[in-house]
């Protein structure tokens, strides 16, 4: 039989203590920093807690301290993963206050390589409201300063093959490209300036346009639809357009034959007697253009012929009005009024006038056919009396022998 050593009771003492750390810890274990620490910053009484959606936590852990100036404020409490983004969930102390638009960094805390999380106001902008317990930072608001590597690595890249060493090739190859072109890179350089200042003086100008073309692709988008079935139809439209080419092709012959024609009128006619004449015309259609309204107007009148349509509305009361008209047109009456005086101012008198046998109006009075009163003798020698016309019936006397 083998008997019980105290090194054996020790291990089963180790063995049981194991135990119910594992126990409490939930039977995970992930190194101490997945135990709560005692004397970390944001667990004592009051304390409250907020999320945080960062991009990237790199090497942090939880009990990792959450500064505000430099000073230590709080720690991180858990780390989770959802949909590739870290949430991190810090407990701060009860007197730290923060406003509710701050913004949170990973940075580094000294060059060994412990990290810290660093909340601060917003950079741009007044603060906003106040965090209170779940309240979340966004991951918007949410990076990771550069790391020590990262700015090693960096500077290791510029100090070997990286940049340093190109600097001599760009110059050289800039020299060659610039040897004796000097003015005229000058001038490129002179025109671009003037570009960009030309460019900048027309800023509204291209804002405006921009902004126009903003809104012409929303109505375009309103009208979705209707563009869609205008392109369901074209096909139509193009086969119309087709099947009617030789109409079109003839057409626009004919236009071209047209506008030759009137080429030459206009050559023949002469350029210059053209345009006097247009310009004379000028006139005229400014008239007609100032007249228009009261010719409109007065043309409004035949229509209600011989009374004026305003004048109906005001006198007639009433849907209709009877309007008799005596109209004499007979030849006498013609000769009388309209036709006197002129040519057919006789003819048209009676029968005579349609056979042509009634007196020329044009034609010397015969002085014996008219009753005339002779004039008084004056003393003077009275005029010699004419012989009368053979066949008027008036009587005569012969001479004495």
């Amino acid at each position: 039989m083998f008997r019980n050593r105290p090194s054996g009771r020790i291990l089963t003492a180790g063995a049981l203590g194991a135990v119910v750390l594992l126990s409490g810890a939930g039977c995970t274990w992930e190194g101490l920093n997945s135990l709560p620490l005692p004397g970390a910053q944001g667990r004592g009484e009051g304390a409250y807690e907020i999320t945080l959606e960062m991009p990237n936590v790199t090497t942090i852990t939880r009990n990792s301290p959450v500064r505000v100036n430099d000073v230590n404020v709080g720690s991180i409490t858990d780390m989770q993963v959802e949909d590739y983004t870290a949430i991190v969930t810090v407990s701060l102390n009860e007197d730290v206050r923060l406003p509710a638009n701050a913004h949170a960094k990973i940075g580094q805390t000294s060059l060994l390589g412990s990290q810290h999380l660093e909340i601060f106001p917003p950079p741009d902008g007044e603060p906003e409201g106040s965090l209170s317990d779940g309240d979340v930072i966004p991951l918007a608001r949410a990076g990771v300063y550069p790391t020590t590597e990262q700015t090693l690595s960096a500077l290791s890249v510029v100090l070997t093959d990286g940049g340093l060493a190109q600097f001599e090739t760009i110059a050289s190859e800039l020299n060659t490209a610039l040897d004796g072109r000097q003015v005229d890179a000058k001038e490129v350089i002179t025109q671009l300036e003037t570009t960009v200042s030309g460019l900048d003086e027309q800023r509204a100008d291209i804002i405006a346009a921009m902004d126009g073309l903003d809104r012409l692709s929303r109505q375009i988008n309103d009208q979705t639809d209707t563009l869609a079935r205008a392109l369901a139809q074209m096909p139509e439209a193009v086969a119309l357009i087709n099947d009617q080419k030789q109409e079109l092709t003839t057409a626009m012959v004919s236009l071209g034959d047209f506008g030759n024609k009137a080429n030459q009128v206009i050559d023949a006619g002469g350029g210059q007697n053209l345009v006097d004449n247009l310009r004379d015309i000028t006139p005229v259609l400014d008239s007609l253009a100032n007249a228009g309204r009261d010719l409109t107007r007065a043309l409004s009148v035949l229509i209600t012929f011989p009374f004026p349509q305003a004048g109906i509305d005001n006198f007639l009361r009433g849907d209709y009005a009877n309007l008799y008209i005596h109209a004499d047109t007979t030849m006498p009456r013609l000769s009388e009024t309209f036709l006197l005086g002129t040519e057919f101012g006789n003819r048209m008198a009676g029968l005579e006038g349609y056979v042509g046998l009634a007196p020329n109006p044009l034609a010397g009075a015969n002085p014996f056919s008219l009753d005339i009163p002779r004039p008084e003798h004056s003393g003077e020698e009275p005029f010699a009396e004419l012989p009368p016309e053979p066949g008027s019936g008036a009587p005569t006397e012969e001479a004495p022998r």
